[in-house]
Parts: C-alpha cells; sequence; structure tokens
C-alpha cells in the first residue's frame, strides 16, 4: 500500500483524502500532493514541498520519525530544494516579473531563500552589498563596481564540503558596465553576505565549479556571431580550450569529469549528442554515453559518475562504476512493473529517494536503504486519487502516411472496453520534447471523463534519435500536423475510437497543434482547446531574439521572416476556413508564449465569424505552476469537449 504511516502527517496538515468515488477533476488538475522531495546529505531528514491542491507547504522531519516542521509558503512556486548541512535548506522559488537593466520584457526569474530549521527563519540570498572574498582577482584588478547584486539565481545552487564543512555557492547576477553579467558568489551563512567568486563577460552564459569551489570553466556565446569559447583556468590565465561557430545549437558546459579535473562538454554531431572531457591537458576520449536525458553526479563531489536516458518506453540509469550499476539495479529491481526515476540520495549514495511510477496505482514516494537493504513508502504524489482512478496507458505504434515509423500513448477510461470511443488528440509541446510512458496528470484526467486520449511523438520530437528530430524541420502545420492524424486514423482502423467523436487538445507548441488541427487539418476534429498556443508564426519568431530567430526558421522551414510560408501555417492568418468551435486559454504571466498570441487568434476568429471562447487566466505562467488556475483550465477544458463532444 503506498498510502502509508509517513504520508499521515501530510493528511492532517492539508485535509488530503483517498477517494471511494470517481475522484473530481481538481484531484488531477491541482498541484500535486507531493511536488519533490530533498534527502539531507547525511541521510537524517527528509524535506519535502507539499500542496494541498492550491496552496504550498514546506515540510521537515527525521527520517527515523518524530513531528514534521511545517511552514506555509502560500502560492510561492517552489522549483527547487537544496541542503546545506542539515540546518539550512535552501528554497528555490520563481517568479514573473521585469527587471531593469535585465531585458525590456517580463521574464521568469528564479530567487533563493535560506530556511534556518533551529531559528525557523527565512533569509532571502543575493541581496545587498558584496563582500570581496573568495578569488576574486579579475574583479579587483580591472577594478569594476558592479554594484549590488540581484536576489536572481542563473542557475541551480550548488554545495561542496570545503574543509569539512558543507559550503553555498550561487551563480547571480551583477552588472559591470551596466550589463548583466553572470557571476558566481560564495555565501557566507554568517552574515548572509554573498563574496565574490568568479565574474564572466557580457557571453558568459556558464561557469562550473571544481570540488574546492574554484571556477575552472568558464563558456562564452556570442548570440550575433554564434561563436561559443570554453576557457579553462590555468593558473592565473583563462585560455582558450575550444572555440567554434554554433549560431542555432551552440555546445554545452555540462559540468565536472570524471577525474574532478577535467569538465564534461556535449556537442552535437552526426548521430546525436557527443559528450567528451576536457582539461588543460588536451581533449579526451568520447565519452561512452548514448542518447543522454540528464547526467549523473556523485553527490558529495559533483563529477560524473553515470547517465540516464528514456530508450523507447524504458528508463534506463547507466552508471561508469559496476558497483554502482549493481546497486542501482537492485533499487530498481524493487520496484518490478514501475517507471522508477532518481529523485534524491544522501552524500554516501546508500539512502536512495525514488519516485516509482506504477500502472495500476499512480506515482509514489519510496525510501530506499541500501544498507540494511529495505525500502518503505513515503507517500503518492497525488493523493486524492486512489487506484479506481488511475486509467490504463499502453504504448503504440503506426506509421505516419509517407511511412515514418512513429510511436505514441493511448490512454483509455478505466473500466471501458476499448472499443468506439470518444478520442482527445493530446500533442505535446516543444516541439522538440516527447511524450513519456507512466502516469500524466492531465491526460489522466481527459480520460476520467470517458475519453481516449492519444499522445503521438511526431516528427519533430526530442529523445527519439537525432533522424526524428530532423523530421520535422520545416514541417510545422504540415506532416508534424498529420501524423497526429495519422494516428487517430490507426486507432479508427483498429475500431478503437469512433471517427465522428475526435477533439484535439494541446498546451505552447500542442495548442498551436490544436489550432492547426482546426485550420489546416480539417475534417477530423469536432472541436479544438489551446492553452498557451502560438497562432501567428511570423508576429511570434519577429519578437525572438536573433539566435532564437535562427531555431526557429530551421524548424518552420524559411530563411526570411517575410517568406509566405509562415502565413499559410499561421492558425490566425487561416481563420477563414475553421469550422469548429474554439477554446483559447492563456495566462497573463507567460513569457514563453505571448499572451498576444491567443489575442491575436480570438480577434481573428472574431472578425471571420467564427465560434470561439477566450479565457485569460490572472497570475498564471506558461507552465501552470498555480494550482487555482491550473485546475479552472482543466475544469474549463473539459467543460467545453463534453459540450461539442459528449463523451456517451
Amino acid at each position: 500500500m503506498r498510502f502509508v504511516r509517513w504520508a499521515a502527517g501530510l493528511v492532517a496538515a492539508l485535509g488530503l483524502f483517498t477517494c471511494a468515488t470517481a475522484a473530481p477533476l481538481e484531484a488531477y488538475g491541482g498541484l500535486p500532493s507531493i511536488e519533490r522531495i530533498e534527502i539531507s546529505p547525511d541521510g537524517t531528514l527528509l524535506a519535502v514541498a507539499i500542496s494541498n491542491g492550491e496552496q504550498r507547504l514546506l515540510g521537515v522531519r527525521p527520517i527515523a520519525g518524530g513531528e514534521m516542521t511545517l511552514r506555509a509558503v502560500g502560492a510561492a512556486k517552489v522549483r527547487r530544494l537544496d541542503w546545506v548541512g542539515n540546518d539550512n535548506l535552501i528554497v528555490s522559488t520563481s517568479r514573473t516579473a521585469q527587471i531593469l537593466g535585465m531585458t525590456g520584457d517580463r521574464s521568469e526569474y528564479m530567487m533563493g531563500y535560506r530556511y534556518n530549521l533551529p531559528s525557523q527563519k527565512v533569509f532571502p540570498l543575493l541581496q545587498g552589498s558584496i563582500s570581496q572574498g573568495g578569488s576574486g582577482t579579475n574583479i579587483r584588478d580591472r577594478n569594476e563596481n558592479l554594484g549590488a547584486s540581484l536576489n536572481v539565481l542563473a542557475g541551480p545552487p550548488r554545495v561542496h564540503m570545503i574543509n569539512g564543512a558543507p559550503t553555498l555557492f550561487l551563480p547571480g547576477i551583477t552588472f559591470p558596465q551596466n550589463w548583466g553579467t553572470l557571476t558566481y558568489f560564495r555565501m557566507n551563512l554568517k552574515t548572509d553576505r554573498p563574496e565574490l567568486l568568479e565574474v564572466g563577460t557580457r557571453h558568459t552564459v556558464r561557469m562550473v565549479l571544481d570540488e574546492g569551489g574554484q571556477v575552472i570553466a568558464k563558456a562564452d556565446w556570442e548570440t550575433e556571431s554564434g561563436r561559443w569559447t570554453l576557457r579553462l583556468r590555468d593558473g592565473a590565465g583563462w585560455p582558450v580550450a575550444h572555440a567554434v561557430v554554433a549560431k542555432i545549437s551552440p555546445p554545452f558546459l555540462a559540468g565536472l569529469g570524471r577525474d574532478g579535473k577535467s569538465v564534461v562538454v556535449g556537442e552535437d554531431g552526426e548521430k546525436g549528442m557527443t559528450f567528451r572531457e576536457i582539461s588543460t591537458a588536451g581533449w579526451g576520449e568520447t565519452l561512452p554515453i548514448d542518447n543522454a536525458d540528464g547526467l549523473i553526479v556523485d553527490p558529495a563531489t559533483s563529477r560524473l559518475i553515470g547517465y540516464h536516458a528514456l530508450v523507447g518506453d524504458e528508463d534506463r540509469y547507466t552508471f561508469f562504476d559496476p558497483r554502482d550499476q549493481a546497486a542501482w539495479n537492485g533499487v530498481r529491481n524493487a520496484f518490478k512493473g514501475d517507471r522508477v526515476t532518481l529523485e534524491s540520495w544522501s552524500q554516501d549514495r546508500k539512502k536512495i529517494v525514488v519516485l516509482a511510477d506504477s500502472p495500476t496505482e499512480g506515482p509514489a514516494y519510496a525510501l530506499v536503504d541500501l544498507t540494511t537493504k529495505r525500502a518503505e513508502w513515503l507517500g503518492g504524489r497525488y493523493q486524492k486519487l486512489s487506484a479506481e482512478d488511475i486509467a490504463p496507458v499502453q504504448a503504440i505504434r503506426f506509421k505516419a502516411a509517407d511511412g515514418l515509423d512513429l510511436s505514441g500513448y493511448l490512454t483509455t477510461p478505466q473500466g471501458r472496453a476499448p472499443k468506439g470511443l470518444p478520442l482527445i488528440v493530446f500533442p505535446h509541446g516543444g516541439p522538440a520534447a516527447r511524450d513519456e510512458p507512466g502516469f500524466d496528470w492531465w491526460a489522466q484526467a481527459m480520460a476520467s471523463r470517458g475519453y481516449a486520449v492519444l499522445q503521438v511523438n511526431f516528427r519533430g520530437s526530442d529523445g527519439l534519435g537525432l533522424s526524428h528530430l530532423e523530421a520535422g524541420y520545416g514541417q510545422w502545420g504540415k506532416k508534424m500536423q498529420t501524423d497526429l492524424s495519422d494516428g487517430v486514423r490507426h486507432l479508427i482502423g483498429q475500431g478503437v475510437v469512433d471517427p465522428k467523436r475526435v477533439c484535439i487538445v494541446g498546451a505552447s507548441y500542442g495548442g498551436y497543434a490544436a489550432l492547426a488541427g482546426a485550420a489546416l487539418d480539417r475534417g477530423i476534429y469536432r472541436c479544438a482547446v489551446s492553452v498557451a498556443g502560438v497562432s501567428d508564426l511570423r508576429r511570434m519568431v519577429d519578437d525572438e531574439g536573433k539566435a532564437a530567430q535562427r531555431y526557429w526558421k530551421r524548424f518552420m522551414g524559411v530563411t526570411s521572416l517575410n517568406d509566405p510560408a509562415l502565413a499559410e501555417v499561421s492558425p490566425a492568418l487561416q481563420a477563414s476556413k475553421i469550422d469548429i468551435p474554439i477554446l483559447i486559454i492563456h495566462g497573463r504571466d507567460d513569457t514563453v508564449v505571448p499572451l498576444e498570441q491567443s489575442q491575436i487568434m480570438a480577434d481573428a476568429l472574431k472578425k471571420a465569424g467564427k465560434p470561439y471562447e477566450l479565457i485569460v487566466q490572472k497570475g498564471e505562467d506558461h507552465w501552470l505552476s498555480r494550482g487555482e488556475t491550473r485546475s479552472e483550465m482543466l475544469a474549463a477544458t473539459m467543460a467545453f469537449v463534453e459540450k461539442h463532444n459528449p463523451p456517451n
């Protein structure tokens, strides 16, 4: 049973419950009961971000049992938790804001706070004056006035053991020459003053620390020229170790290498991303990393120890040390039939928190103790859902009309035979992303109302090989779109769905695909719902910077923003062709796809005399981060679909 003693405190604190009848939509659409868990370095404490669906709490309790310390964080968007020893928890949150001197538009900014457990007080990080601590020689030599640092994180916090003590390092932003510049700080937790460690140039995009807390590598990318440069510290100098011109997809500096002296660089190759270690001694061999979705580092040293990849429908964790591999295989085998992902572990890697996603019970957190060889459940991620509320998901494979092999997932309503079902096509965002196996709150919510849900990894999706990604170049509104309807035809041919009862729902690029399904691939759908979708491609790309414009032009298959091909695949410019009702939902705080894109679409539909609804959500961002508005979006979506495509 996954709902266990450890989670009882969450139930008491938040009023969570297990449903005896069909779960309401907000049980799916609200924030997860447990959003994230982070184990302390010594493996004795757990920090957990929990929610009642709308408001968030931060909880800390001993693993061995005892009272949970709770602190309300309200509607704050908690993005990350990091321990600094056992007394301090770093809480990273984000908010939508416009900061003078940063950009001309509103953006989503990360902020850091120190939660001191003994005093129960919270302190903002990276505010106030800067102490000239750390190395900082390049700052003093140039005699630059950096001014005060913003409470803005330019990357994840880093904790290193320095002289036996946990020490916090933060990437932030300063303003030499009035230009926002990546800067690394060492935090003095006694004074809460940031000590200057290293400042980049206006083009610096990444820095890497060694185990001793010294910046040993810096990567610059000049977006206009596309020149990417890696510099490695060599004594007091910073010689160039590697430089290339990459105007669209530059290399990236991933972190420390296996020996703690080299750094890992990822770079696009003919067969996909390749990784190698680079040091002042020169280039290393290509690392044995195949189609990585993420690199795994030692929590104690930050050295590279392995990688994670989703191969087809299977999560694979590969470790370079056979002992680490054997330990993980043991963890994986303890949850047979579940999709198991690594969430957090102690510094000695003996206590591991995993997320085990069961096809019949949904996702739940568990703690594995490799010393005692025992595992215990910590609690379900969605505790308002029971096993009866989890719809079955199956992997499907089919061919597109041009013969390209495609894959995806089909979720079918609990207790209903897969025959003649109403269907919702649910394309993912990106588009260079992919749908994955396992629990999807949105797909599960739609299935709970009697619909089959189809998720297709159309051409242009990432994580399925370079050729599959490149097959999508130039195919916005074209074969990327018909891949979706080819999936519908596949299910119709199998008798799974009713061809007269199909709608399309999506967010971000999926929102574009929903609008394009109505405007460009007509005759398939009875209704469409676009959440934060793009409607005017030229306007969208024109608002981007030069580097982003180059990226999108490649995907959209044009060389100029004046290319008429953009108008041909822009739903707002083809609104007169639409003959089905449209629901448009957009967050006012969206900094990825601006609200303007949905307003343009609504205006075009109104001018063309087409049926539509527009809902603007106050305070919501691109990622549906707020529980209240996320549930409102889901309720509005399902009411619209049920009106125009009843499930029965």
